[in-house]
């Protein structure tokens, strides 16, 4: 696999139309933290890290809207690519949506949000939007 990144977001997007409640995919340091990054804000209800074979796995908990049955997530879109990287500094952050998104970056300080981010005054890998 060139890119696990890719790969979690899809298995992600694809559950999310086939409407499931649980999306299990194989476990990696980056999609631990991403998972960790994507509770904290709200857009799954919740995760576990579980510990069989090599590698491990991880269990996702989607979150839905009880009464009109849509997602917390809209949309996923991969944006630093294997091919082509994208690095932004800290004045150059992307707003998603005018910040009703979330801009995932992997930083020298580990993998946090835009805005967690601008805070801080670092740049980074932009790995994805979630809105």
């Amino acid at each position: 696999m060139t890119d696990p990144i890719a790969d979690y977001l899809t298995r992600l997007r694809n559950a999310i139309k086939a409407s499931h409640r649980i999306v299990e995919m194989p476990a990696s340091n980056i999609k631990k933290e991403i998972t960790k990054v994507l509770h904290d804000k709200g857009y799954i209800q919740n995760y576990k890290f579980e510990e069989n074979g090599p590698q491990g796995s991880i269990k996702i908990a989607l979150k839905y809207n009880p009464a009109t049955k849509q997602n917390a997530i809209v949309n996923l879109s991969r944006i630093s690519k294997p091919g082509l990287r994208k690095y932004v500094k800290h004045e150059d952050l992307p707003r998603v949506i005018n910040g009703l998104g979330i801009a995932i970056l992997s930083t020298s300080k580990g993998v946090m949000t835009d805005k967690e981010a601008r805070t801080e005054g670092i740049g980074g890998e932009v790995l994805c939007y979630v809105y």
